[in-house]
């Protein structure tokens, strides 16, 4: 009676294990043709001037004494938990549209509309910050739901649509928000939107958390409680697709939309929500980077999308779409970035480090078949293990 649990916990224990051990393989061999390249550019320079500092990142300078003695020793990371919060995100969005059988290739434009509906809570209306996350979270919902709606009444291809959605909120947010060079936003002395720390500082999300100010730990200006907003959330979207009802149908609709339609799931108002969600999920990750502080937007010269949405594909991917794995491959991908910035660029570009991500990514394109791998060789160790255990008893009877 005990056996079919037992083997249940035990494909499912070889599962994770095969999916972290899948993720690994793809980054080390990702790091080490990524080594491969630099010493192609340059072989004298490539470990310390290049290999290392990648490696490093964020931690490079927590080792650097003078930089220690003025209490910046910490900035760097800083800057990587920054900007992981929004990657995080953007995983998420993209990981629980795959979840619900959806490609969300538009959380680039989500993102941007997200980030559009914070601003102008905290710039215009000057909300407090929880109530400008509301609004970039709403926003990119909206614009998620487009998508949606064409997948779901009229059966078209969400991939196309939200590819061109993205350029029509990227152009709809930039045209807006300059207004001719009279933009209620526009700062027309800087050429970007006005700061929120100068304009309405309770839009700003707090750097304390329970009395730990984080701006005095790591020295960064947009330090914020944001990355724990990122994990707390990362948490609830495990939680809804493991433990919900709602969640069950929404991932039913993915798997095979007739049948979860002859089990009564309404199907149409499954893709709309699923996609509803994700583009929700990639406007709080605007709204977590652009309301700390992080940047402002710049409507002349922002003609290409934010990099943060396809970053996120990469998240998930790397993630193998869990959504606690997109905590650590977000902080991973922002660790990366950061080091290529990290690195001499006397001797090496920093898009090094994208060409390593690219590497590692396209690498998760395998992870099946890493997983098959591993989870053949787990399952010969405990075979193996089992039958040694079984001999031993034998033996002692």
């Amino acid at each position: 009676m005990d056996k079919k649990p037992t083997s249940t916990l035990l494909d499912r224990s070889l599962g994770g294990l095969s999916s972290v051990a899948a993720a690994l393989i793809a980054i080390v061999i990702g790091l080490a043709l990524g080594l491969v390249v630099l010493l192609a550019l340059d072989a004298q320079h490539a470990w310390k001037d290049g290999f290392v500092p990648i490696l490093q990142a964020g931690f490079r300078n927590a080792t650097n004494e003078s930089l220690a003695k003025v209490g910046m020793h910490l900035s760097t990371l800083g800057q990587e938990i920054v900007e992981a919060a929004p990657l995080i995100l953007c995983g998420l969005s993209v990981a629980f549209a795959f979840k619900t059988g959806l490609f969300n290739i538009g959380a680039a434009g989500q993102y941007t509309v997200g980030a559009f509906g914070g601003l102008y809570a905290a710039l215009v209306l000057h909300l407090p910050w929880w109530l400008c996350l509301l609004f970039a979270t709403v926003f990119g919902a909206v614009w998620g739901a487009i998508p949606g709606l064409f997948k779901a009444y009229l059966n078209i291809n969400e991939v196309i649509t939200s590819i061109m959605f993205n350029w029509v909120g990227l152009y709809a947010v930039n045209t807006i928000t300059y207004g001719r060079g009279y933009g209620i936003m526009y700062n027309a002395a800087q050429a970007k939107t006005y700061a929120i720390k100068e304009v309405s500082p309770q839009s700003l999300i707090p750097s304390k958390l329970f009395g730990w100010d984080l701006y005095e730990t790591f020295k960064y200006g947009s330090i914020s409680i944001a990355i724990f907003l990122a994990v707390l959330v990362a948490v609830v979207v495990l939680i809804v697709l493991k433990r919900t009802t709602f969640g069950y149908e929404l991932k039913a609709c993915g798997h095979n939309p007739h049948a979860a339609k002859y089990a009564g799931i309404n199907e149409k108002r499954s893709i709309i929500l699923a996609m509803v969600i994700a583009g929700a999920l990639a406007g709080f990750g605007a709204g977590l980077y652009y309301l700390a502080g992080g940047a402002q937007w710049n409507p002349q010269d922002s003609t290409t999308l934010p990099s943060m949405g396809f970053d996120g594909i990469s998240v998930a991917l790397l993630a193998s779409l869990h959504p606690v794995g997109c905590i650590f491959s977000g902080l991973f991908i922002s660790h990366l970035s950061t080091g290529g910035a990290q690195m001499t660029q006397l001797y090496f570009p920093g898009e090094i480090a994208d060409v390593v991500s690219g590497i590692i990514i396209y690498l998760c394109a395998f992870s099946s078949l890493f997983r098959g791998w591993v989870r053949r060789g787990l399952v010969r160790l405990f075979a193996g293990k089992g039958r040694k255990e079984a001999k031993g008893n034998d033996t002692a009877d």
